[in-house]
C-alpha cells in the first residue's frame, strides 16, 4: 500500500511533502503532485505536512477521491522516466 495525493492538490502543488519524503518518491505533474506507488515506503511523513490535506494512505482515501488512486498509478505509466520533484 502506498500513499496517494488527491484532488485538494490540484493547482496547489505545495512541496512541503517533498521536503520531508525520505525516499524522494513525490513527482510533479502539470496540475498536481504524485506519489510513485512502487517507491513509496509507507512512512507517512508526507501526510501531516500537507497544508491542503490531499495525502492519504491508499486504503484510507475518501470515497469521493478514490479515482485518484488509479490516477496516481496512471501518471507513472504515462510518464516513464519522470524525475522526482526537487526539494527547496
Amino acid at each position: 500500500m502506498a500513499y496517494i495525493i488527491a484532488e485538494p492538490c490540484i493547482n496547489v502543488k505545495d512541496k512541503a511533502c517533498v521536503e520531508v519524503c525520505p525516499v524522494d518518491c513525490i513527482y510533479e505533474g502539470p496540475e498536481m503532485l504524485f506519489i510513485h506507488p512502487d517507491e513509496c515506503i509507507d512512512c507517512g511523513a508526507c501526510e501531516p505536512v500537507c497544508p491542503v490535506k490531499a495525502i492519504f494512505a491508499e486504503d484510507e482515501t475518501p470515497d469521493k477521491w478514490k479515482q485518484f488512486i488509479d490516477l496516481n498509478k496512471q501518471f507513472f505509466k504515462d510518464n516513464p522516466g519522470v524525475k522526482p520533484s526537487t526539494k527547496k
